[in-house]
């Protein structure tokens, strides 16, 4: 059921890019995309930092 959801939650990007007004909206939806993915690797690296570095302390 979740794995069901998730595929219809998934945005088509394709679909987007060939409906895009201009290429700032295909600039947007490419940030869009790629953004959340690169705060949570951030966030994972800030958190394996910190507890690295208080483990070495």
């Amino acid at each position: 059921m979740i794995h069901e959801l998730l595929f219809i939650q998934q945005p088509d990007i394709e679909k987007k890019m060939q409906k895009a007004p201009d290429s700032a909206y295909e600039i947007g939806v490419v940030i869009g995309t790629y953004l959340p993915f690169v705060v949570l690797v951030a966030i994972a690296y800030g958190i394996y930092y910190y507890r690295k570095r208080r483990k070495d302390s």
